[in-house]
């Protein structure tokens, strides 16, 4: 696969650097995306597309997209602006697209907002807590997360969230009460080192967990949306919110290898199962 070239975007409020793998007149173009996630996390889900040109970004705040100004917290809104922009400004529309993650409920905004942009999107298990049965206790966790990263720092902070990310099932009303993970426990830090300018916990968490997709405006588009969860994700929040969603626009899940992050290499040391990944993202592109 050609070596990915680098370049940067001046968007309102951030400058997005991205990476290009091919040439861009050979289309449609896949841009894989995830949030918080920047690139770095889809370079062996890349290299299995060497016949398709391939696009990759950090998100506005995250690894090598820089943020101006006061950094605010963040909305689905705010990134599908982004997305937006940068398929404008590559001139390669309409695109396929993969987004895990973060970046699925961003793609979930964005092609409720711009369909004339997509060919095909792929949302891989969005954390949509706010829209699932238990949406109370969902929203409550994830701003007793927030809380205690604003409180504690990112310790204690990423200690819930990874303890939730991982919870198999529906969230009982007591969920908050139960006692608190030790940061220690994921090899997290237990003192706080006082920053709080983390991209998942300071800027994304609460607008992306309680976004509300536009139902009617993707209704208008499910022969364009394919929602995948992880065969190994059984009910945690993300793949039970991928289900919700196919379940509102009438269309059935597609089950992707492995879990949550089932595209990865070892770019994080937990690797999935990227070549059947692949394989499967393959066949739902057409």
């Amino acid at each position: 696969m050609p070596e990915p070239v680098t370049q940067t975007l001046d968007v309102p409020g951030a400058t997005l650097t991205y990476d290009v793998r091919g040439d861009l007149a050979n289309r449609p173009v896949l841009l894989i995306i995830g949030s918080p996630m920047g690139a770095s996390g889809f370079p062996t889900l890349a290299s299995h597309f060497e016949d398709r040109t391939v696009v990759t970004y950090d998100p506005r705040g995250v690894e090598r997209s820089v943020r101006s100004g006061e950094l605010t917290e963040l909305s689905p809104e705010d990134h599908a602006s982004d997305l937006a922009a940068l398929i404008e400004h590559l001139d390669v529309g309409p695109v396929d697209l993969f987004a895990s993650s973060g970046g699925a409920v961003n793609a979930l905004a964005l092609t409720a907002r711009r369909p004339d942009l997509i060919r095909r999107v792929v949302p891989h298990e969005p954390p949509l807590a706010g829209i699932l049965p238990d949406h109370e206790a969902a929203t409550a966790a994830v701003e007793d997360i927030y809380t205690t990263y604003q409180r504690d720092g990112v310790g204690p902070g990423m200690a819930k969230f990874i303890t939730i990310v991982g919870y198999d099932g529906e969230i009982p009303a007591d969920y908050t009460q139960q006692p608190a993970p030790d940061p220690a426990m994921f090899g997290l830090p237990t003192e706080d080192d006082g920053t709080r300018d983390d991209a998942l916990l300071g800027q994304n968490l609460r607008g992306c967990t309680s976004y509300q997709p536009d139902f009617d405006a993707l209704a208008k588009v499910t022969d364009r949306i394919v929602i995948g969860v992880g065969e190994e994700s059984g009910n945690q929040l993300a793949a039970r919110g991928g289900k919700v969603v196919a379940e509102r626009l009438g269309l059935t899940p597609v089950v992707f290898p492995s879990g949550h992050g089932g595209f990865l290499g070892n770019e994080y040391g937990q690797p999935g199962k990227p070549v059947e990944f692949a394989a499967k993202l393959r066949e739902v592109l057409g």
